[in-house]
């Protein structure tokens, strides 16, 4: 079946949805979602295992773990969720009621990326659900054996609910141009300016999930050993290939000598003296991606940084852990954002200093900050402007339901998971009832009653 007809399908089921979508129907649909992918967990596996190299611990952590907890998260309060919310009036309208609804948006459009394959196209599609909507997800053409998988969980899904159009860059061209009512994008910024530029197009609302240079900070009273730990398992899960992955850290000059040698540890403990050989280590996606990290640490190299680890093989799609010092802000490495298992290491003499070098850029997807006292943390977690900040932690906010997860700027536009995620997919009606309001005596013609009662109205609240 076509893009066009499996979009007019589901739009079509728009006004029944609308009134007969009620509770126990969204519940049951999100029931048959997580039966599904219980059902298939072994073909997840190997499907992600088939497209980046990825270890089935790691798969069962960030992949399905947090698809089935958006959908034991959304069971438990959806009820609460969907509730019309009374708001008190103003003095101004003083014997009315309002409520807001939460109403679906309509159909909807889910671009996942390549990078969490499995996650990031059904993660959203709860949150879609949830709402109300029906959807349309496109998985990434990057990731095919997860790609053909997803669609597959999804044709035991409802028809007039979900349908999933699996293809490349002219399957995506192809579904923008429909008039959807929502987009929910996740992928980078310059892809994002083409789903906002389409979704101009037919004014639909979007929520971007974006990425960017995301820093991490070992302030001068940080345990190393713990910043070692948690930088070096954010950098490296996934091969790097993480939009909330630490992209650079900047560390003390005076103890760049102790972090590096926490951090060699710390990454030989968690992959052994040959990553490669590793259970625990992922591959690069493509060779395109490979040709892409192989190339900035060449062009680094070149430019006179050093590079520790950087070891790799094209057929196998490996690129080892590799530690990067020496950068300068004019290299590539340090202007794109490197998506990979390459960590630049950045020597500072004092926070005023990072700070203007982190304002110089666009706004971070996250900002890692590893520190002790109180006052520095309460200093840089107000000055940096980020999407999200994680102290002496890394990743972690993802996987906390009840915290919005997002961009700002460049980084990203709305918020998903939990509750944000259902209002991302939902809008949100205001209902205003009149009961005994001063209205009706503020209507024209305005030379008597209604004139004398404006002005007293305006001297009241101006």
């Amino acid at each position: 079946m076509s893009i066009e007809a499996d979009f007019a399908r589901l739009a079509r089921g728009n006004a029944r949805r609308r009134t007969g979508f009620d509770l126990a129907a969204r519940r049951q649909v999100l029931r048959l979602l997580s039966a599904a992918i219980r059902r298939r967990e072994a073909d997840i596996i190997a499907a992600l295992a088939d497209d980046l190299g990825k270890p089935e611990a790691e798969t069962r952590l960030t992949e399905i773990l947090p698809v089935q907890a958006e959908i034991r998260h959304a069971l438990r309060h959806l009820k609460r969720w969907m509730r019309p919310c009374r708001v008190r009036p103003t003095l101004a309208m003083l014997g009315t009621s309002a409520r807001i609804r939460m109403e679906p948006r309509g159909t909807v459009l889910i671009i996942a990326p390549w990078n969490y394959p499995f996650g990031l196209a059904l993660g959203p599609l709860v949150s879609a659900l949830a709402a109300g909507n029906a959807a349309v997800v496109k998985p990434s053409e990057m990731a095919p054996a997860t790609s053909a998988l997803v669609a597959r969980i999804l044709a035991d899904l409802p028809g007039e609910l979900v349908a999933a159009a699996e293809g490349g860059a002219e399957t995506a061209t192809a579904l923008l141009e429909l008039p959807f009512d929502h987009i929910f994008f996740t992928g980078s910024p310059e892809v994002g300016r083409v789903v906002m530029a389409a979704a101009a197009r037919t004014l639909a609302s979007v929520t971007l999930e974006l990425g960017g240079k995301s820093p991490a900070l070992v302030g001068p009273g940080a345990d190393l050993a713990r910043a070692a730990r948690m930088i070096a398992y954010g950098k490296f899960a996934n091969a790097g290939q993480t939009c909330v992955a630490p992209d650079h850290v900047y560390v003390p000059r005076v103890q760049m000598g102790p972090f590096l040698t926490a951090l060699r540890a710390r990454i030989r403990a968690m992959y052994g003296a040959e990553p490669k050989a590793s259970a625990s280590f992922g591959r690069i996606v493509n060779a395109r991606h490979f040709a892409r990290l192989t190339g900035l640490v060449d062009a680094a190299r070149a430019s006179g940084a050093e590079a520790e680890g950087a070891s790799s093989d094209a057929e196998a799609r490996y690129l080892a852990p590799t530690l990067l010092t020496g950068t300068t802000p004019a290299m590539e490495v340090s202007r794109q954002e490197i998506f990979g298992p390459v960590l630049p290491l950045i020597p500072y003499d004092s926070l005023d200093e990072v700070l203007a070098r982190i304002e110089t850029g666009p706004k971070p997807l996250a900002f890692y900050l590893f520190e002790r006292d109180p006052g520095t943390i309460a200093r840089l977690t107000a000055a940096v402007s980020a999407g999200a900040v994680g102290v002496n932690v890394t990743l972690a906010h993802y996987l906390h339901l009840n915290l919005p997860f997002g961009g700002i700027g460049q980084s990203g536009i709305g918020a998903a998971h939990g509750q944000w995620g259902f209002r991302a997919f939902s809008h949100e009606k205001p209902v205003l009832r009149d009961r005994f309001s001063l209205l009706p005596l503020l209507m024209p013609p305005y030379e008597g009653l209604s004139g004398r009662l404006a002005r007293l109205v305006q001297r009241l609240l101006g």
